[in-house]
């Protein structure tokens, strides 16, 4: 059971996702505009789902805001099947995304597949199920698996759940590439395609964070055509 806040001018939409996750046992707080969804109990949301159209404060904003303070995961819905939208949200620093019209069952699944992600970072494996070491270090970047925490150089960079769990996987395999189908499956769980712009945009928003630029590249490296690591 999780603590979910909806955000979505559309009344029918609010109330039918609010009875699947209620039939689900999640406790839903939802907000027909962003106004009031700011006045939310953020200390005690584990999930956001926001409505990118709607007037006076969008969900883009609602999200950058969100962002500001908190690390909860967040899934954006949208009329609009734009990349541009999808890549704007996650650049923002959402988790994932629908297009409307969806599937109430996809997004409950959805929901369910990011709360199980918050709650097994602490368990992370590799494939052939040997569980890492606590403690990260590479370089002045320190990985805490337990406390969910990343520092570099001493201070706390935040990072959402999506990011860590990327973090997470190239630090466990440092020195190795990963392409970017193997982490969508292990993050997603879902089948990659070429032109899925998922990964990209999260690695972009995890480089920035780490002080990584077009110039100097001091851990996270592409390489071109086969994925992503971290060196030694």
């Amino acid at each position: 059971m999780a603590n979910v806040m909806i955000v979505d001018d559309e009344v029918e939409i609010l109330e039918l996702i609010e009875a699947y996750l209620i039939g689900d046992v999640h406790t839903v707080y939802k907000y027909s505009n962003s106004k009031n969804a700011l006045l939310a109990p953020f200390e005690s949301i584990d999930l956001a789902i926001l409505d990118i159209l709607m007037p006076e404060i969008d969900g883009f904003t609602l999200c950058r805001k969100i962002r500001e303070r908190y690390t909860f995961p967040i899934i954006m819905l949208t009329a609009k099947n734009q990349d541009y939208d999808k890549i704007n949200g996650l650049s923002l620093g959402a988790d994932d995304y629908m297009v409307k019209p969806f599937n109430p069952l996809e997004l409950l699944a959805r929901v369910n597949a990011q709360l199980r992600r918050v709650q097994m970072l602490t368990a992370l494996t590799v494939e052939n199920n040997i569980v890492w070491s606590d403690i990260l270090e590479i370089r002045g970047l320190r990985v805490d698996v337990q406390a969910h925490t990343c520092y570099l150089y001493g201070k706390e960079v935040i990072l959402t759940p999506t990011e860590f769990s990327i973090l997470l996987i190239l630090c466990q395999n440092k020195g190795k590439v990963i392409s970017s189908e193997r982490i969508f499956k292990s993050i997603w769980g879902e089948k990659y395609y070429d032109g899925n712009n998922t990964v990209m945009v999260h690695m972009q928003n995890l480089r920035k964070k780490l002080g990584d630029t077009k110039k100097r590249k001091d851990y996270i490296q592409t390489i071109w055509g086969v994925g992503y690591k971290i060196e030694e």
